[in-house]
């Protein structure tokens, strides 16, 4: 592993691995956070099931978060590495001319979406975590016995206008990062075939429909407290 991540390609491979990990996860935590919109209860049970099922917790948890923190460090990585190996200025050659502005910003939306996850975690992980592991709950139930908590937790988290709109711009930077990353990591793979129109159709797809359905769940919730 240290060898394919000592080249620049290799690198890069893992970058694109990495994403596509984190993609596939957005879209199950997308499916599950829909259904508080249309069926509070079936929300309470999969967020439930996925709060106490041993495999989610002590093996996909755990991958998720070195997966989070692998694809975060590597993208600092190669951002240094680019920086140090352009041997040419952009006084010479312009820079805005030959790359899009989110495939120039891509550590910086990635950096504001850092720091959305350390929020996400202290809205809702680390309470969880507390729960569980600390107060050694592991019912899922709200301290009056009535019903999972999982529902009123989210809803009381989306009371706050300004947590709502910082929800929101971080979805806005997520779709912008997706939008460029969704093809770099294509390409990183290889796939640049005659499936690459079809690709960056459902990439843009993907990078918009996801960060809206997000931002109406926090819309939603907000609005209707």
């Amino acid at each position: 592993m240290s060898g394919i991540l000592n080249s620049s390609i290799g690198r890069k491979f893992a970058m694109a691995l990495s994403a596509f990990f984190l993609m596939i996860f957005l879209l199950q935590h997308f499916a599950i956070n829909m259904l508080s919109v249309f069926s509070p209860d079936t929300f309470n049970e999969v967020s439930h099931f996925m709060g106490t099922f041993w495999l989610v917790q002590y093996i996909f948890q755990p991958v998720l978060i070195l997966g989070v923190i692998f694809h975060f460090v590597m993208g600092f990585v190669l951002e240094i590495k680019n920086n140090k190996s352009r041997k040419i200025s952009y006084a010479k050659n312009n820079g805005n001319a030959n790359s899009s502005w989110m495939s120039r910003n891509m550590i910086w939306s990635g950096a504001a979406i850092l720091a959305f996850i350390v929020l996400h975690f202290i809205d809702f992980w680390f309470p969880e975590i507390n729960l569980k592991y600390i107060q050694g709950d592991m019912s899922g139930l709200l301290a009056d016995g009535e019903g999972f908590r999982y529902y009123e937790e989210l809803v009381h988290k989306f009371e706050n206008p300004i947590r709502v709109a910082a929800y929101c711009l971080a979805f806005v930077l997520l779709a912008l990062h997706l939008m460029h990353g969704f093809m770099s990591a294509f390409q990183s793979v290889g796939a640049n075939n005659k499936y690459t129109k079809g690709l960056k159709g459902f990439g843009k797809a993907y990078a918009i429909i996801i960060p809206l359905g997000f931002i109406f769940i926090a819309l939603f919730h907000h609005l209707n407290n």
